[in-house]
Order: structure tokens, then C-alpha cells, then sequence
């Protein structure tokens, strides 16, 4: 697999290591266990995915992350691209608005000896405000645009990764750069994610296929 990322444009020592770190094995439904080094996004419940590892790497490796780094995550999932962030970073904080996937992300945190993650059931759009600002920030959700409040809590000079657009077939990863009075920002490649929703659904049910 890493030797496949490399070639489509994943050139980061340090990304490529925290990837061929994580197991992903262990953040797929068992009946996805064979497929988990192929790249491609598989079904985690809860209508969401696992993104497949090449978008995991170039995102990671846009955010350009360094361990003195404070992150905020918005959208958990399984937890694989938090465990990746974690390698990176000094302390992850990610939120995920759908409990029962956030239940086995924690188990899989302790069971993986994560101990610089903290993860909450929560609203991405509200974001994190008790400990803002963050350095950077990861976005795992398509949103329409990019969320003015996840902008405020971004701290001067910080980066913020997210997929943008309202369809499947015409969304992007654009990247943010605060400044002092305004933000840049910077499009990257295209990508397909599920969107990104405001507030906090009805508890969903992990089946045996998730």
C-alpha cells in the first residue's frame, strides 16, 4: 500500500510512517478485514466510510502537521485518520456526532494505547470552542462551504483541511490558511465524501455489516 501512495503523490517520511503505524485492519467491520489495505473507502456504519488510505495520506500530509501541534478533528468515524493524526501531532482533539461509532473509536484509542487523543459526541459546525485555538484542523465531511466557525477557531497562522462542495461529484479539498485579517485559501485535488450535517442525529445501529 505505501508503496502505491508514493506514486500518487504521497511523499511525506513522516505520513508515511504514521500510516504503515496504524493498523487499519483494526478500523474496519470484520467483513471488511481482507480489504482493508485496498485502496478504497469501505462502509463503517451509521451511513459513513472509512476514507480510502491515499485521501488519509494527502490530507494528512496537506495539514502539515509537526509535534508541537494542537488539532482538531471534526468527524471521528472508526477513528483511523485520528489515530494517524496522533502520531503526528502533539494532542488530537476530535469530535463525532454519531455515538455509537464514537463508542468503538474510543475502544480501539485504548486498545492501540492513543493516550494524546480526546474525543466527544458533538456538532461539528459548533466545533470546540473551550479549547480554541488549534494550530490545525482536519475536516472529514464535505460541507457547502467553508464553516465560518470552525475559521474562528483556527489560530493565526493555521491550516485547516476539508472537503468542499455539496455533491458527490463535484467536491474538492481545499486547503486554509489563517492570517492576521483575512484567510487564503487553496484547492487541491478532488474527493468524495458524505456530508458534513449540523446537530446530532438519532442513535444508529452498528450491524454486523457496518
Amino acid at each position: 500500500m505505501l508503496a502505491e501512495l508514493r506514486k500518487r503523490g504521497v511523499f511525506d517520511k513522516a505520513v508515511l510512517e504514521a500510516l504503515d503505524s496504524v493498523p487499519r485492519e483494526l478500523f474496519v467491520a470484520q467483513p471488511f478485514a481482507k480489504r482493508a489495505f485496498e485502496n478504497t473507502a469501505l462502509p463503517i456504519g451509521c451511513g459513513q466510510t472509512i476514507s480510502q488510505p491515499l485521501v488519509v495520506g494527502l490530507m494528512t500530509q496537506a495539514l502539515d502537521l509537526s509535534d508541537r501541534h494542537k488539532v482538531l478533528e471534526i468527524g471521528t468515524g472508526c477513528g483511523y485518520q485520528t489515530a494517524v493524526l496522533s502520531r503526528l501531532c502533539r494532542r488530537v482533539y476530535s469530535i463525532e456526532r454519531h455515538a455509537p461509532l464514537l463508542e468503538e473509536a474510543l475502544y480501539r484509542f485504548h486498545a492501540l494505547k492513543l493516550r494524546n487523543i480526546v474525543a466527544m459526541e458533538g456538532d461539528g459546525y459548533r466545533g470546540w470552542p473551550e479549547q480554541a485555538p488549534f494550530e490545525r484542523i482536519m475536516v472529514t465531511a464535505a460541507a457547502p462551504d467553508i464553516p465560518r466557525s470552525l475559521v474562528e477557531h483556527l489560530a493565526v497562522g493555521g491550516l485547516m483541511i476539508l472537503p468542499v462542495g455539496v455533491h458527490e461529484d463535484d467536491q474538492y479539498v481545499v486547503r486554509v490558511r489563517k492570517l492576521s485579517t483575512h484567510i487564503q485559501t487553496e484547492t487541491l485535488f478532488p474527493v468524495r465524501f458524505v456530508p458534513m450535517v449540523e446537530g446530532l442525529p438519532p442513535r444508529c445501529t452498528l450491524g454486523p455489516q457496518s
